[in-house]
């Protein structure tokens, strides 16, 4: 799998999305007729000398880029206490990410908020509307605390952040669910350590001002643990989602092994790992219904499902994939249905239910061009899911949906112009976000509705796809 993002240069992207390849500009300065914008496809698609990739600015309910200077592999977003479901803008959220540097003592963590996020709904159904209807950013958010968004909208969001210091690039950071303070992260040094980053995060909390991450202290901060038992560095880690504390770590010598909390600050690690993989470990999920059970996947091909009372061998191990089985996703509002992607550029859906049958697949996909980097279920819709892939594209799939030409004709009668959209795209595909360069990972928020973030070489997206409405009322709310 290809990870590495280690790169001393900050670049900055100016058209994000990408989602239709429109005229040249030199074409409409000469009064030459404008050639119909079409849905651009990667990997199928070329541009032609005078053209250019442009964003639809419709297609986001929200949009907005930045980054914290290094590229960052990993990050999570960290649970708030700001609302249990937040359906009104604009919008905070509190991440934690790692950086890629290109020197061992060059790296941190980024513990961050973004506050004012700005965007607004949109009809289901399009109108024709002109770039001035758009209020989304056009850069990246940290470079200046006054910039306004694309034809004098609201202002960009604010973007604070606090850092410490870690001991070589980190590979991943997960942030525990029920005490999101409290985060493992898992060093290119073969380390795994746990951090407890509450006086950072109430800081944030308690200020409204810009931080420039360039003149912001890089802290000296102790872990709480440093476990040193793995024999090589690894990227595979998780949290129980129904045990507090509890955590498996994966590396890449094919060893998993387990942690118990033994107090609010301790941890005991199990010496002894799992094994059954005979390659590199490359995640780990936690079962949503059963506690003592946790799936992953390895450069073996394989995705194993383990039950901690049966001992250090799998309870059950299939061939998932022809090629790494790269990342899994474990559906938690339909637990029986179980998402992998492959090194190959392909992804599929399991019906564990079904293991017993066969191999399980109910749905297979070879959309996307190259490596699968990141696969997580919607936490609001069973049926969704988002994928993230080193062809640089995001892309968000519905597998409840189904063609329907009557369904197609009606709406592109109501949208009332030609829709130039590809004819052999699976109906099951609801968006595709582009605009960032080597996609890493993403991540649903759990209290934002239809919001992801996604991070790559280039820095953070977040983004809201205008066409992902959550079936929660909009009132809804809960501290």
């Amino acid at each position: 799998m290809p990870r590495s993002l280690k790169n001393p240069k900050k670049a900055k992207r100016k058209n994000k999305g990408g989602a239709k390849k429109g005229e040249a500009s030199s074409s409409s300065s000469n009064g030459i007729p404008s050639i119909p914008a079409k849905v651009w496809q990667p990997g199928v698609d070329a541009l032609e000398e005078g053209e250019e990739l442009q964003c639809d600015p419709s297609a986001y309910n929200s949009l907005h880029a930045f980054h914290i200077g290094w590229p960052c592999l990993s990050f999570d977003i960290v649970r708030d206490s700001l609302g249990f479901v937040r359906t009104e803008f604009p919008h905070t959220t509190y991440c934690v990410t790692g950086t890629q540097a290109n020197s061992a003592a060059a790296n941190s963590i980024g513990i961050f908020k973004i506050s004012n996020i700005s965007g607004k709904r949109r009809e289901l159904v399009p109108t024709k509307t002109s770039n001035a209807d758009t209020d989304m950013d056009s850069e990246s958010s940290d470079s200046d605390d006054d910039e306004e968004a694309v034809n004098d909208g609201p202002k960009a969001p604010v973007f604070q952040v606090r850092k410490v210091f870690h001991q070589g690039c980190v590979n991943r950071i997960r942030a525990m669910t029920q005490r999101p303070h409290i985060c493992a992260t898992w060093g290119d040094t073969g380390h795994v350590q746990i951090w407890d980053f509450s006086s950072h995060l109430n800081a944030l909390a308690e200020s409204e001002t810009n931080i420039s991450k360039d003149a912001t202290t890089v802290s000296n901060q102790t872990p709480l643990v440093k476990f040193t038992g793995h024999k090589d560095e690894g990227y595979a880690i998780d949290w129980s989602p129904l045990v507090p504390g509890r955590l498996v770590s994966g590396d890449c010598m094919n060893a998993i092994h387990l942690w118990e909390p033994a107090s609010d600050s301790t941890w005991n690690v199990d010496n002894k790992p799992f094994v059954g993989h005979t390659k590199s470990v490359e995640d780990l999920q936690w079962s949503p219904t059963e506690q003592s059970v946790f799936a992953s996947s390895s450069v073996d091909k394989t995705i194993a499902i383990w039950d901690t009372r049966l001992g250090k061998s799998p309870a059950t191990s299939i061939k998932a994939h022809d090629a790494d089985v790269n990342v899994i996703s474990w559906n938690r509002l339909a637990s029986p249905m179980f998402a992998s992607g492959s090194d190959d550029g392909t992804f599929s859906v399991r019906d564990l239910r079904m293991l017993k049958e066969g191999d399980a697949v109910v749905a297979h996909f070879t959309y996307h061009k190259r490596a699968i980097t990141s696969i997580e279920w919607s936490p609001h819709e069973a049926s969704t899911l988002a994928v993230s892939s080193d062809d640089h594209q995001l892309t968000i799939w519905d597998l409840s949906l189904e063609r329907d030409e009557e369904e197609e004709a009606e709406f592109k009668a109501k949208t009332q112009e030609e829709v130039h959209a590809p004819t052999d795209l699976p109906p099951q595909l609801l968006f595709v976000h582009q605009g960032q360069k080597d996609l890493k990972e993403l991540h649903w928020h759990t209290q934002i509705p239809g919001m992801l973030i996604s991070t790559a070489a280039d820095g953070f997206n977040i983004l809201m796809p205008s066409n992902i409405e959550s079936n929660l009322p909009a009132n809804t709310a809960a501290a």
